[in-house]
């Protein structure tokens, strides 16, 4: 009796559990991600060394890559220095190249002068010169979008006092928020708090995995009726058999013995009441 009445409490225990277990995952989670986090930095941060050194070789091949171009250099002015004195062979080549050069660039120059400016000036200007109506009304003053006039430099010149001290005042929020920062862990202590806290986690969604279960759950309120019901009907029980205490000893022989006098005296009473009731209707 005693164990089923453990093995039921420990159900309902679980049931009335399932806030806690809930705030408790929602606690070890970020916890977990942040050491994910800080793990996939390490990570990365080794990974940065790795490309550092895959860079440092590839710069090694362009460098190497340039001499293949200049020795193809030379040896088209030694070709040329067969037919022709060396120093024109060069002067030829060289000559070539500065073609090369000079058409890309004017090329290049033509393609760019055909798509300045890249913004909209007179657009933006006049949103600008909208906004500020809108904000300020007949108080604006144009002149601050005419980058020659005084009022734009001083306009500016504020804007990067602003942005100035806004930069201050964040590098000063970085420092003393990283002055609070306790220091980084190690990659050691970082496995191990990942690997305890993945214990634990495992160890909350089997719980939550008990706990939501809707046979369990079903099986552990059916059981939870059952004593229920089978507490009242003790109660019950035992209240009757309190009541049959207290009944006077003898009662049960006399109303026995008496039956037929009280039979005799209820139909009397029934006849007499006929009687009356034909009586009255005449």
């Amino acid at each position: 009796m005693s164990g089923r009445h453990s093995g039921r409490a420990g159900q309902r225990q679980g049931i009335s559990a399932l806030p806690n277990t809930l705030k408790l995952a929602a606690r070890l989670a970020p916890r977990q991600l942040n050491d994910e986090i800080n793990m996939a930095k390490l990570e990365l941060k080794g990974k940065g060394k790795h490309l550092g050194v895959a860079g440092a070789f590839v710069g090694v091949a362009l460098i190497f890559l340039s001499l293949l171009v200049i020795a193809l250099v030379v040896a088209a002015i030694l070709g040329l220095a067969t037919v022709m004195p060396a120093w024109l062979a060069a002067l030829v080549v060289a000559a070539a190249f500065l073609l090369i050069i000079l058409v890309g660039a004017l090329i290049g120059f033509l393609s760019f002068k055909r798509a300045m400016p890249l913004v909209p000036e007179k657009t933006i200007r006049g949103i600008k010169h909208d906004l500020g109506i809108i904000t300020e009304g007949t108080s604006f003053d144009a002149s601050v979008l005419d980058p020659s006039s005084e009022a734009y430099k001083a306009a500016e010149a504020a804007k990067a006092a602003a942005a100035e001290q806004a930069k201050a005042e964040k590098a000063a929020k970085a420092e003393a928020h990283k002055a609070e920062q306790p220091p980084a862990p190690s990659e050691a202590e970082l496995l191990r708090r990942l690997e305890q806290r993945r214990e634990h986690l495992a160890d909350v969604r089997d719980q939550l995995g008990v706990e939501l279960d809707v046979k369990t759950q079903g099986k552990a309120l059916l059981d939870a009726a059952g004593q229920k019901f089978d507490d009242g009907r003790q109660f019950a029980a035992d209240k009757l058999a309190d009541l049959g205490e207290k009944v006077p000893a003898g009662l049960a022989e006399r109303l026995a013995a008496r039956w037929k006098e009280l039979l005799l005296f209820t139909a009397s009473a029934t006849v007499a009441a006929v009687g009356l009731r034909k009586l009255f209707k005449k």
